[in-house]
């Protein structure tokens, strides 16, 4: 199953599609040419004489000021991940993962975050591939993104970190090249493009959301052989009593 990776706002059985493993999604040509003009504007604007933009041609934090030479620029994204992935506790569901990946390349597909096309068409190959970056649960405190988590999503684009794939866990460059898949160099910006997001706290809530559905499911179910087990009343969920309120999930329950 494919679909395209647009913009549009998510609905419950897309996030179930995700999880199925013969999804895959493909970048729309409108979102190719957001991707492809924002890149080219940040390019245009950091080959300006004197120009200054954090994080981009300048240090992080308390090195805002100090400038770096166009020949560094590459490194210090690259620098940016590995300084980051450095997450502990337990590893995270591949389900969970999954979603983060499917987010992270939503969200650059509105085309605001500079990075180039090919990235993100590298990031996309990894989840048709059902290659699965190993992140790990503690280290984001989702203040300015989910920095920690989000750079070991990123330690595979670049042939680096663990992955799962085919059920065992494996380092990326094996994975990598034995697909013949090529890691590729971050340019200006793109470390921070693919840091700076919440696609780890927004795939725990879609994954809390599908969950909950289930639960509630197995809830009403239960509570059904119940009734019928003990031979109970069924009078209190009849309708009428319920269409009182306007709560679409006890109407359903109750039927």
């Amino acid at each position: 199953m494919k679909e395209p990776a647009d913009t549009d706002y998510l609905r419950v059985a897309q996030l179930r599609d995700v999880l199925a493993q013969d999804h895959t999604i493909e970048i729309p040509g409108e979102t190719r040419a957001r991707i492809e003009q924002n890149r080219r504007y940040l390019e245009k604007k950091i080959a300006e004489p004197n120009s200054r933009h954090y994080g981009i041609n300048t240090g992080f934090g308390s090195l805002c000021n100090v400038p770096i030479s166009p020949d560094e620029l590459d490194l210090l994204q690259e620098n940016l991940v590995l300084s980051h992935a450095c997450g502990m506790g337990e590893e995270v569901l591949p389900e969970v993962v999954r979603l983060m990946v499917f987010l992270k390349v939503r969200a650059l597909g509105l085309g605001y975050s500079g990075i180039r096309l090919e990235t993100v068409e590298k990031l996309v190959e990894l989840y048709n591939r059902n290659i699965q970056p190993v992140v790990w649960e503690v280290g984001s405190l989702g203040a300015s993104g989910d920095l920690a988590p989000l750079a070991h999503l990123t330690l595979p684009l670049l042939g680096r970190g663990t992955v799962r794939y085919k059920g065992e866990k494996r380092p990326a460059r094996d994975v990598l090249s034995e697909l013949g898949i090529s890691p590729i160099t971050l340019k200006a910006k793109e470390g921070l493009a693919l840091l700076n997001g919440t696609q780890f706290m927004s795939a725990w809530g879609c994954w809390s959301i599908l969950e909950s559905r289930r639960v509630c499911r197995l809830a009403d179910l239960t509570a059904a052989i119940s009734i019928d087990a003990f031979n109970a009343s069924t009078d209190p969920f009849h309708h009428a009593i319920h269409r009182v309120r306007p709560h679409k999930g006890q109407l359903e329950a109750a039927a």
